[in-house]
This record gives structure tokens, sequence and C-alpha cells, in this order.
């Protein structure tokens, strides 16, 4: 039997050939995602557009993108164009942890290129924990999210990481790598690594998270601004899932939830820091920052 001929790839028409009278409102919500995410909510119906991470911003809203870097140049020039393409009122504040290639050359023309981008550098290099201290003091947006300078995370992701504070349901969030989106196949020691020290952060702080490694956190700033932290390196993670999980005396614990995110993890050769020393150290600040601050 012969196979029906495939059918001739054709360009699709835009909305407004198709309808001439679409063309004002296509050109209006071209430049106002609040007005694309209202014709959306017509079209499918709010509930549907909240589960895929659509509603409308606030008003006066800002997000405090908060970058660790050192030694990105392949890769941060991308990153910074990814984190500008969200549509979400945003300042970066990228912390340069005395790189030694070309990343301060990068960074000095990022910051002339756009006029919500803060750089600031380390005296000495001392790691992502010390970069991203130095970054939350400087941080003046409503929400504050955490995001590496290389790829392995998607910055189109925020709308839906930050909608459970903006809904006003959580004072945290941890995106998940282990609970439902796409990830890269790579090393399988480094996911049972991850799975192995989340079990034992979760025995000391009463959490039931997925992934307490992950890079994607996202606090209210006055949540992040009111913990001290003292871990330099990726003693980071678990020093401060200990720290929210902590009762507040006198006060509500804050709300933590999760939600899931895609991951395209890279190797080694392609810039991957994380070692085995790390891990160690992780299991270290799980009990100290729990047992003592």
């Amino acid at each position: 039997m012969t196979p029906a001929p495939a059918p001739e790839d054709k360009p699709q028409p835009h909305a407004a050939e198709l309808a001439p009278e679409l063309a004002p409102l296509m050109a209006r919500i071209a430049t106002d995602p609040n007005a694309r995410a209202a014709v959306l909510r017509e079209l499918l119906g709010d509930a549907a557009c909240r589960q895929i991470g659509i509603y409308q911003i606030p008003t006066g809203f800002k997000l405090s993108v908060v970058i660790p870097v050192y030694n990105e140049e392949r890769w941060l020039a991308e990153l910074v164009r990814r984190v500008q393409a969200v549509e979400i009122p945003k300042e970066l504040i990228l912390v340069n942890d005395f790189s030694t290639d070309g990343t301060p050359a990068i960074l000095a023309q990022l910051e002339k290129q756009y006029d919500n981008v803060r750089v600031f550098h380390q005296p000495k290099n001392m790691g992502k924990g010390a970069a991203l201290r130095e970054g939350f003091k400087h941080c003046t947006g409503d929400v504050v999210i955490v995001q590496d300078a290389d790829w392995e995370y998607d910055p189109a992701e925020y709308p839906k990481l930050v909608q459970p504070i903006l809904d006003g349901r959580a004072d945290v969030v941890i995106g998940s790598r282990f609970i439902g989106e796409s990830h890269r196949v790579l090393y399988y020691w480094h996911s049972v690594a991850n799975k192995w020290l989340t079990t034992l952060s979760n025995w000391f702080t009463n959490l039931n998270l997925t992934d307490m490694e992950t890079c994607y956190k996202v606090f209210k700033r006055e949540v992040i601004q009111s913990i001290t932290l003292k871990s330099n390196r990726f003693g980071f993670e678990p020093e401060v899932t200990a720290k929210i999980a902590r009762r507040r005396k006198g006060k509500a614990p804050w709300r933590i939830y999760e939600v899931p995110i895609s991951y395209s993890g890279r190797t080694y050769e392609e810039g991957k820091k994380i070692r085995l020393k790390d891990a160690f150290q992780a299991l270290y600040c799980i009990v100290r920052y729990w047992i003592k601050d």
C-alpha cells in the first residue's frame, strides 16, 4: 500500500492575515504580558492558565535575580539574555567570584548593555555561598531567586517558580528536578548523591523535599535577608534549607513549596564545578546547621 504523500510544508499565516480585525489586538498584546495573560484566560479559562503559570504580575512587582559567576565566559552572555527575555520586571545582581578567564570583561559589557544589571566583584575566590551572601545584600525586589550562570536551569520557568509566592501560598519555593519535568541524562552517581543528601537533610529538618541540592530557590526578600548565612561554597544549599525549616521563635514557620523544573545538566568538560568533596561538605553542613548555627 502506497503511503499518502506528506502535506507540503507551508508557512503558517499570521493571525492578522486570517482576521484583519485581530491586528490591533495582536499589536497590543505583543508588548504587554499582562494583556496576553488576559486574552489567554478568556480562551483557556483561569484554572487552566494558572496550571501552566499564566497569570497577571502585580503592578509594581520586581524580581531580584542573584547570579554567582566564576569562569563562565562561554555561557554568561546567553544566560543573561535568557533571563532578560522573561517578561517579569526584574533586576539582575551578578557577583563575580574572582574569575580568571574572560568573564570580567563580559560582565562589564553586560552592565553597560542593560540598565537593570548590577555587577559586584569578590576580592578573592570564595565560593558560591559567599557570592550569594554578597548578592542578597544588594537585592531590592519583592522576591529573590538564585540563578546559576550556565544553562543547566531555564529562566523561562521563573513564572511558575514565583507563582506560589504571588498567590500568597508560600514564603519559599524550591524547584525540583525529580518530580516530573524533562532532564538531560548524565551522571547516575550524581543523582544518587543528590537524593541521598536530600533524604538526610529531610531527616534533620522534617521537610519532605525531593531535591534539596537544586539551584532554583526562591524567597520573599524579607526571608532571605533575615537569615544569617555562613557557608562559602556549595554548603549554601543544606545551610539555607536547614535555616528556612527551623521554627522562628514566636512566629509561624516559613511556608515552603516545591514545583517541578526541567534540568539540562552539563558535563565536567563543559565546565561543571561540583566535586565529590562538595558532597562531603554538604553532609557536614546538614548536621552542623541543624544542631548548631
